[in-house]
């Protein structure tokens, strides 16, 4: 088992956190850049962050909301690249 203290999750919420502040990128991307699961980056951004720095937790809350209104437009750009590749 990951022996992982508080101090140390605290430290990464925030940094996704402010991460995702800098570069809009989604929790996919987020979860990749720090090598850690979609389900993680969710639950720190969502929940954990929350209780870490609740003004920080609002401004992610509008970039996720905004994913989730987009995310039909950047679905239909990656089925359109897939098939590209293939002609």
């Amino acid at each position: 088992m990951n022996n992982i203290s508080k101090k140390e999750i605290n430290n990464r919420v925030l940094s996704e956190a402010e991460y995702m502040v800098e570069t809009k990128n989604t929790i996919r991307e987020i979860a990749k850049q720090f090598s850690v699961s979609k389900s993680t980056v969710h639950i720190d951004l969502n929940k954990r962050l929350k209780n870490i720095n609740y003004d920080l937790y609002k401004k992610i809350k509008k970039i996720l909301i905004y994913h989730l209104e987009t995310r039909h437009i950047r679905g239909g750009e990656s089925t359109r690249k897939k098939y590209e590749n293939l002609i």
